[in-house]
């Protein structure tokens, strides 16, 4: 088996050492319309943004460890630490999408289900959930489409993402994962046919991941008032 599709967890311990952090991997073979030689072409790419963000930290932390940075150098030290969001929010939101795809995952959720009820409870119903996180998967433009938890009030938004790094709410949990950048699915679909790649990805989707992300709408959800986000 090529040990591109090697299972590891996501949170594995040995993820991260002293020369930085370490490519995952993720046993998606014979997933339901994404093909392996897509996914093979993907891992590649993903693996790209690991070796980027070690090199961006490697090459910072020769700034930091001077304790000031050279007003010669203050343009490169710029561009790096701009440049350092595009690969590190690159790789990790990888990590997430092939996290939480599997094959013979299911299109949707249990209806008992923790992400089932919060859809709900945010939405109006589960339904009105789904066709809201497709339609921003239909926009036009390059970047992903998440689920986020806001861990304060425990409500599930979606959210479109600009690139890797543009539309992040800060402290909120990535739920679910959608990455619609071309990459993504050329191989498999037409440019014009990314509603049949979105149906493929929820094909796929990895419920009990999801929930594992969820923090448990009885807890999260109660009353915000007495709560402070920082």
């Amino acid at each position: 088996m090529n040990n591109k599709f090697a299972a590891r967890k996501s949170g594995d311990q040995d993820a991260y050492d002293e020369r930085g952090y370490r490519i995952k991997t993720f046993n998606l073979t014979g997933l339901q319309g994404i093909s392996d030689r897509t996914l093979e072409t993907h891992f590649k790419l993903y693996e790209g943004y690991v070796k980027q963000t070690n090199q961006l930290n490697e090459r910072l932390s020769e700034y930091t460890n001077k304790g000031h940075v050279e007003t010669a150098d203050f343009d490169i030290y710029s561009e790096l630490t701009r440049r350092l969001g595009f690969e590190y929010n690159g790789m990790v939101l990888h990590e997430y999408y092939f996290a939480n795809l599997k094959k013979f995952g299911s299109s949707d959720p249990h209806a008992n289900s923790i992400f089932y009820q919060a859809a709900q409870s945010a939405f109006g119903s589960y339904q009105n959930w789904r066709a809201d996180f497709v339609a921003k998967g239909k926009m036009r433009g390059i970047g992903w489409v998440i689920c986020f938890q806001d861990p304060l009030r425990g409500h599930v938004s979606n959210h479109w993402i600009s690139s890797h790094e543009i539309g992040n709410v800060a402290g909120f949990t990535p739920v679910l994962v959608m990455d619609v950048w071309e990459h993504a699915y050329l191989l498999d679909f037409q440019p014009s046919e990314r509603l049949q790649y979105i149906d493929a990805f929820f094909a796929n989707i990895n419920w009990e991941a999801v929930e594992r992300r969820l923090k448990p709408l009885p807890n999260a959800a109660l009353d915000s008032s007495s709560k402070e986000r920082y």
